[in-house]
């Protein structure tokens, strides 16, 4: 089982209001009946995320679609998105001389 499909079933979907519901797969050739349920999720494109209530709807049309979408609870969802902004930071640029070390310091001048 690879690390997508761990993480996939390690998700409590029970226990969350709310479910975050990541489109990961393509469309394009997928079944009719597939695409009119990610059409109602209102999932139209790759690495879109929406929010829905844990409904027993919402739930079978996410079993109809589960290859092609990931579910998140509302905490993996703020912790992903964290995660994602402090990779974004911006960090302090690295400043580096190429000046000789005689020409950088005045008090070795001859």
């Amino acid at each position: 089982m690879s690390a997508f499909n761990k993480f996939k079933a390690s998700v409590p979907i029970a226990l969350s209001p709310n479910l975050y519901i990541t489109l990961v797969r393509g469309i394009p050739g997928t079944r009719r009946l597939h695409r009119r349920t990610l059409e109602a999720l209102r999932l139209r494109k790759c690495k879109r995320t929406v929010m829905r209530w844990n409904t027993p709807t919402v739930r079978g049309m996410l079993q109809q679609v589960k290859r092609l979408v990931v579910v998140e609870t509302e905490e993996m969802f703020k912790a992903r998105k964290e995660n994602e902004a402090n990779h974004r930071a911006l960090r302090p640029p690295i400043v580096i001389s190429h000046l000789p070390a005689s020409a950088t310091d005045p008090s070795k001048q001859p």
